[in-house]
């Protein structure tokens, strides 16, 4: 993303500061979801069902937070915040279509 906004002649010190956020809470939003389904498993069906949406309902929360920052103070770039949001979600989905191509065989 740095070399993006650079190449479009857009980088400032504030995409940086932006990207370090975003990427940080992108990997925490992350870290937490890992977490809670690690405790969701020991639980009963209902219990494990109502405490993986009271967890999103919390980081998604936290992440609403982090924008609005990332929006109000100047020293962060808005997009550079809110797109590394988009990084985990995406390198999910390639990498699942990467998997299925590599375990296809060829008659397939």
């Amino acid at each position: 993303m740095q070399a993006i906004f650079l190449v479009a002649g857009w980088w400032k010190l504030t995409v940086l500061w932006g990207n370090l956020l975003g990427g940080f809470v992108a990997v925490l939003n992350f870290f937490l979801m890992g977490l809670t389904v690690q405790r969701a498993v020991t639980k009963e069906k209902k219990e494990a069902a109502v405490s993986m949406k009271v967890s999103q309902l919390y980081r998604n929360m936290l992440l609403l937070v982090i924008v609005m920052l990332g929006f109000l103070v100047p020293c962060f770039h808005e997009w550079s915040v809110v797109v590394p949001l988009f990084f985990p979600r995406i390198a999910i989905a390639l990498r699942a279509f990467f998997e299925n191509k590599k375990t296809k065989s060829p008659a397939e």
